[in-house]
């Protein structure tokens, strides 16, 4: 007879179930349990059963992932879950936003440098070479090792 706990009566589901819930493979969540950030349940029978509860952990490491946080950050703010260690999460979510503060000016520095070689490719006489061509030989030549 099965105890009066919230775990048993959560529904729980196969791994397949599972992974059509949450609107991931299944082999995403085997990769995840290999990364510690599901459980692997005992297996009872002939398959695991998850509680259904998984969905949505899984849910908040998607989009955590699509916020640009790494497996190892998502790893670290399922850890801090509980919201108790707010400066902890705040770190981590500084640092990230750190990051993809360097991607965008990294990003908008070479849309300006692309922006300015297309213009200068659409007034360049057709007899002389293309900058865009042009630069990208220069780049090459000047990123190899001197013998």
């Amino acid at each position: 007879m099965p105890s009066n706990t919230s775990e048993s009566l959560t529904p729980s589901l196969t791994i397949g179930r599972l992974a059509r819930a949450a609107g991931v493979g299944v082999e995403t969540i085997r990769y995840y349990q290999q990364r510690g950030l599901l459980p692997v349940p005992e297996s009872t029978g002939a398959f695991r059963q998850y509680p259904s509860a998984l969905a949505a952990r899984i849910h908040f490491i998607k989009r955590a992932q699509e916020l640009g946080f790494s497996l190892d950050e998502i790893t670290e703010l399922l850890r801090l879950e509980d919201g108790a260690h707010r400066s902890s999460i705040r770190r981590i979510a500084s640092d990230r936003l750190a990051q993809i503060e360097k991607k965008v000016a990294d990003l908008k520095r070479m849309q300006k440098a692309l922006k300015h070689l297309v213009e200068e490719c659409e007034h360049t006489r057709g007899d002389l070479p293309c900058p865009i061509i042009a630069s990208l030989v220069q780049t090459s030549r000047s990123a190899r090792p001197q013998a």
